[in-house]
């Protein structure tokens, strides 16, 4: 047997065919790029089509006759401030901000100096 294989590298070569192979039903969609650029992509008919395909220029391509997708919505960027407020009423920190203020004006609270 080792003498039948001798000069093979097993497992790095398939040593079937495509003969008598019956590929699945395709279809075949184009996506139109803004930048000019056409993506032709082989899908099974049995698949969902995307509406939006990348680019090779990394926009965003259109199905060619598809209808344009939704747009997401921009989520609101939570600020230091906005969790602040979430944790804590105006009028808890007006509280806390004269407790500060009074220890500092009191000479109570350590000032760093910057060197």
């Amino acid at each position: 047997m080792s003498e039948a294989l001798r000069g093979s590298r097993l497992g790095a070569t398939s040593y079937e065919t495509d003969e008598h192979v019956e590929l699945a039903p395709r279809q075949v969609c184009h996506y139109d790029c803004p930048n000019g650029h056409t993506v032709t992509m082989p899908f099974s008919v049995e698949a969902d089509i995307p509406s939006v395909w990348e680019c090779r220029c990394g926009a965003e391509a259109l199905l060619r006759d598809g209808t344009q997708p939704d747009a997401k919505p921009v989520k609101h960027v939570r600020t230091h401030w906005d969790m602040l407020l979430e944790r804590r009423s105006m009028e808890d920190l007006e509280v806390l901000l004269e407790e500060r203020l009074d220890l500092v004006r009191a000479g109570r609270t350590p000032v760093k100096k910057s060197a």
